[in-house]
Formats: C-alpha cells, structure tokens, sequence
C-alpha cells in the first residue's frame, strides 16, 4: 500500500467490496432454540492493553481465556477505544456517541447531564424485555460510583472498594497516591475486587431470574493501579523482559503533544527517581501489571466456565472490550491519557451463534462507537439513526468485507487521532500534527507529519476528524456524603 491519497485506506478490494454488498442483502439471523431471544454478556475489561497472548503471539503474558473467548468468534486486531481515559470510553460505548458530540472529554465530566434523555445501551435491551443485571466497573468508578447510571440496571452489585495493604509494597510512599502501588495483594484471591465481581456473574448466568432473556454485565476492574494480584499469579514473571523504548522519543513531538502530556510526565520521571533508590523497581512494576492482566483473564475465565454450564450458552451473544490501552514506560509514559497507538489499541471479541465464524479474525480499523448499533442490530432491536459509530454486523459475517472508515479516538477537547489499517493520524486542539507509519514503524518513533511528501497522507485522514467539537459538559461534583459501595 503506497501513501498517496488515494490508497491510504486500503480497506479492501473490489472482491471484497462485492462479497461485503452480497453479505448485506441477507438477514441477519442469530439461531436460537424456539426462536428465543439472545442472551447478551457484555465484559468490559479496565486498562488492558495490547500486550497479550491474543493480540501478540510473542508476549509472555497470557491470556488463554481470553483466547478461548477468540476461538468461538472473532477478534478484531485493530481495535481501539472512542477515548483513552475511563469516564469518556466507557460513556462513549454506551451511549454510541462520541465526546465530540457529547461534550464527555474528562474523567470528570458528568457524562449523564451531557446527555440526559440518552439511552444506554442497557436501557435499550430493557425497554426491549430484557432482565439488565451487571457488577463490577461498568460506568467510571471514581466519588464511589457516583458515575454509575442506576436507571441502566434491573440489579446491579458496585464493585467493590480498594483494600489496601497496611504500607505501600513498592517501598515508595513519597510516589504517587495509595493507587501508585504494586505488588502481591491479597493473601486470598477471594478478597480481590474482582473474583467478588466474577462471583455475582456467576451465579447470575447458573440461577437466571424468570424466564426474560439476560443481558448481563460484567465489568472487570484489573490490571487498573494499583497493581495488585495475588502471589500465585506473579510466579509466570519474573523473567519478564521491559518494554520496548527509544531514548530520544519525544524529539519529534508537536507542541500539541507535549503541551497534551505536560501534566502526565509524573509518572514516568517518578518511576525514574524510585528506580535510582531501589534497583528493580520498574522491572516489579512490569512484572505486577502483568500478574493483574493474568489475574483479569482468569476471572473472566471464571465467568465463560459459568456460561458454558448454562443451558443458554449456545444463545449467548458474547462481546469483550478493554474501555483503553495502558502506556508502561513506551514513549517515556506511564497511563493512559494519550493518542497514541499503546494508549488506544484494545482487545475487542465479539462471538455471535450462527453469525461469527469460531476462531476468525478481522483486520479492519474500528472503534468502539460500533459496539451500540452492533448489538442492537445483532438482538433484532430498532436501529438508532443517531450513533456515531456504524454496526459492525457486515464484518461479523466477512471479515474481509467492504469498510470504508477509520477509527477515530479523542482525548479532551480538540485533540483526535485517525487510525486507518497503515496510518496514525493525530491532530491536536492547537492545530499541530503527528504521522506514522505503522507498516514500518510499529513503535510510532518517527513522527512524519513535517515531511512535505505525506501530505496526501495527512489530508486524507483529516477527513475524518469530527466536524465540531461540543463544549465541553461541566465536571461532576463530588457528593458531600459518598455512595456507600458494597464492602
């Protein structure tokens, strides 16, 4: 694929064009014993990055849950999030719009006063009959769920607060909060915050509540910070080796990217000072992060093992995301935050009953604004002509059928980023650019947008960048007396 405007895409070719048109003459058709409708179970995943066994074949951490989810549908390989902070992913996703069009930009914002007669998606499995149950972090979690959206759910269990060890294992107490910590917590796996999630969703898919169809979410809250796992699951690591980095990555930044970045530089020099005082500590941290995905898959692990002893299983619609990527020392940062491709790439699975071939994969570019039409489109329930996404149920059926946009992600206000199946475009509020070339630069350390040759490069991708972006929504308030969340 070549650079000139014209092929930047390169979402397929006329045959696959043709098999796309013919796939989408024929009725979408979930089979289901007695024509019953879907079950749908919607795992959302906080913080997961690309650094799996499912998306990378050579990392050493593994997922094999995960995987096992991938062997009974499709994986989408170039998936990314609508935003890379929580709040604004995750309002996103649910309400099928993007921040540009909501005003959601922070972890802050108050997503529901933004969009108040909006319903989630949730709200549209309920008003179609369905039991809506969930547990876990499924909206932001911060002021002790006081993001959750209540109305969403026939029955919901909060996740569970942080338990802290009586002093920072990592030896640094000056670095960070309580969160900027990592280490072998708890002692049980059955204290941790998510087997109590996995708990709820378990018994919700072996005992279901009448005769409705389910829609059931689970909103898994590792590898969040702190880094806690329990000390079975840091054994596979110790050999763990750091992440890729180039020392002089931020040579070729725009203004709008360190101006963006100003205020998360923290992170990554701190880590640098802990580093200097005690020897290993980055190394630990790695390592923690990678206990905390191992630990996440088996709680998912935990969930599909529920599924397939339920009756329904062959009727279940299963769809699993990550809200965003997690930076881990890459381009000298720590977090999310950011528009680049380690902050925005996601694992993203979606296995539909006589729709998805088990073990397929697409390629295509999507992102998560797709997930709220596909799902009602999946289920048989009226189209909302008001997404911002498109529904992903043509690549479902052929993932190589015709795909004529991008992904797009925005982080605050003004700044965008385009990622076609070659490219990253990224566009900040101040007008300043960065361009890379995944097909030989999957690091992201050369930033092309200053050379005059990719302008038709640039320009293509411009097209894509939202048409307005909507003020910004006023921030949530702190409640004066907090949500009591379940202990």
């Amino acid at each position: 694929m070549t650079g000139d405007c014209s092929s930047f895409i390169g979402f397929g070719n006329v045959i696959a064009g043709l098999l796309g048109i013919a796939a989408l003459l024929l009725p979408v058709t979930v089979p289901a014993a007695e024509d019953a409708a879907p079950d749908i179970l919607f795992i959302v995943v906080d913080d997961l990055n690309d650094w799996n066994s499912l998306l990378d074949p050579n990392s050493l951490i593994q997922t094999p849950n995960l995987e096992r989810l991938a062997q009974r549908g499709m994986l989408f390989t170039q998936a990314y999030c609508a935003s890379p902070a929580c709040n604004p992913s995750r309002a996103a996703t649910m309400t099928g719009l993007r921040p540009s069009t909501t005003g959601v930009y922070g972890n802050k914002s108050d997503w529901r006063r933004a969009v108040p007669n909006r319903k989630t998606i949730m709200q549209q499995f309920m008003a179609a009959g369905y039991d809506v149950r969930g547990a876990g972090k499924i909206f932001h979690h911060h002021y002790d769920g006081a993001f959750h959206d209540p109305d969403s759910f026939h029955d919901f269990q909060a996740m569970r607060r942080q338990r802290y060890p009586a002093t920072k294992l990592n030896g640094a107490p000056n670095y960070g909060s309580r969160n900027t910590d990592w280490g072998k917590w708890p002692l049980l796996e059955s204290d941790a915050i998510d087997f109590h999630t996995a708990d709820y969703c378990v018994k919700a898919l072996r005992d279901p509540v009448g005769d409705q169809p389910l829609f059931l979410a689970c909103g898994i809250y590792k590898p969040h910070s702190p880094f806690f796992a329990p000390a079975f699951y840091h054994e596979a690591y110790r050999d763990l080796e750091l992440p890729i980095r180039k020392s002089d990555d931020w040579d070729d930044l725009p203004a709008g990217a360190t101006e963006l970045m100003r205020n998360k530089k923290w992170f990554w020099e701190g880590m640098m000072e802990v580093e200097q005082n005690h020897v290993g500590s980055y190394r630990d941290f790695i390592r923690a992060y990678a206990a905390c995905v191992s630990f996440a898959d088996a709680q998912i692990g935990r969930v599909l093992d529920a599924l397939d002893a339920s009756p329904r299983r062959d009727n279940t619609i299963i769809v699993l995301w990550s809200d965003h990527g997690f930076h881990l020392g890459e381009k000298d940062h720590i977090e999310k935050f950011a528009l680049w491709e380690k902050s925005t790439h996601i694992p993203f699975l979606i296995a539909v009953p006589g729709v998805t071939q088990p073990g397929s994969r697409c390629d295509r570019p999507v992102d998560m604004t797709a997930v709220y039409p596909t799902l009602l489109e999946l289920a048989g329930l009226s189209a909302d002509g008001s997404c911002d996404g498109a529904s992903l149920v043509p690549l479902l059926r052929d993932p190589m059928a015709a795909w004529n946009r991008p992904a797009v992600m925005t982080y605050l206000r003004g700044n965008h980023a385009v990622r076609s199946d070659r490219w990253r475009y990224i566009r900040y509020a101040d007008g300043s650019e960065e361009l890379y070339d995944h097909e030989v630069d999957p690091n992201e350390w050369n930033n092309l947008a200053g050379d005059r040759q990719y302008a038709d490069v640039i320009a293509s991708h411009r097209q894509w960048l939202p048409k307005a972006d909507a003020k910004q929504v006023p921030n949530l308030k702190k409640p004066v007396s907090p949500v009591e969340t379940s202990q």
